[in-house]
């Protein structure tokens, strides 16, 4: 049986706060295990190529929200807008081009009926589904995550292996189908030492952006706003999904894939 590798990082916390963000979301990329230094190639390609045109080092890490927004250290490149759009476009055709698959999963805090609702658990046990479902029984897949949360996740990766309630397809009751191809606790990482994992913080920030403006009718920050618009958030959504990146049956009813809940 092949195996697959998965990372995940995501946007927004999981608190339920007056100070905590309205949404979170929980990114997933998983790969065959033999595509994984094809990937890692075209990724490490990539960031010499920024290097020598940019000045961008190759060790430095990826983190979409500070590089839009200007924090340190992007802030020392003293890079212009233009290119800063040159790398994030730079950045999504290189992940087009990679062979693997994403999984976005959006939890709408404002559709909680009471603070009760385990943002991070249901996150993840809704990632993995779409995961697990992909695999068919074929693949088995190792999980990778940022570091930060890997006592809860633990936690929940090892409580569906025996209980996992899905909605029956026949019923309005629940089935107890336990992930059965997951292998091994999941394991963490720094973010700065693993592109993947910084992919999913680019893919993740962008679903953030694209949500404000489709699902709340708002602006894009003002420091984002320096830099790219809202077409240019739009043309990103659209090369991950025309170059087959997005796993589009993770929710056939959204044309990104984008798994919203509550419902």
């Amino acid at each position: 049986m092949k195996t697959y590798i998965a990372y995940f990082d995501e946007t927004g916390d999981d608190g339920i706060t007056t100070t905590s963000s309205d949404h979170f979301i929980l990114t997933s990329l998983y790969m065959p295990a033999e595509s994984w230094q094809q990937n890692f190639n075209l990724m490490r390609s990539l960031r010499k190529e920024l290097r020598d045109k940019y000045g961008f080092h190759v060790t430095e890490e990826m983190h979409t929200k500070h590089f839009l927004t200007d924090k340190n250290p992007y802030r020392n490149y003293k890079w212009s807008k233009e290119i800063k759009q040159e790398i994030i476009k730079a950045f999504t055709l290189t992940i087009a081009d990679m062979d693997l698959k994403i999984v976005n999963v959006i939890i709408d805090k404002t559709k909680f009926k009471d603070n009760n609702y385990h943002i991070l658990e249901n996150a993840l046990k809704y990632n993995i589904q779409r995961i697990e479902n992909d695999s068919d029984g074929q693949w088995n897949y190792l999980i990778i995550t940022d570091e930060g949360r890997i006592a809860p996740m633990r936690k929940t990766a090892r409580a569906i292996r025996a209980f996992n309630p899905i909605q029956s397809k026949y019923s309005y009751g629940f089935v107890n189908q336990p992930i059965t191809n997951m292998v091994e606790d999941i394991m963490e990482k720094n973010s700065s030492e693993s592109y993947f994992i910084q992919i999913c913080d680019f893919v993740s920030f962008f679903i953030h952006l694209y949500f404000k403006l489709e699902y709340r009718n708002e602006v894009l920050p003002k420091r984002v706003a320096n830099v790219i618009d809202d077409t240019f958030v739009k043309k990103v959504m659209a090369t991950l999904k025309n170059s087959g990146r997005l796993n589009l049956k993770a929710n056939e009813s959204n044309q990104y894939g984008l798994v919203i809940y509550p419902k």
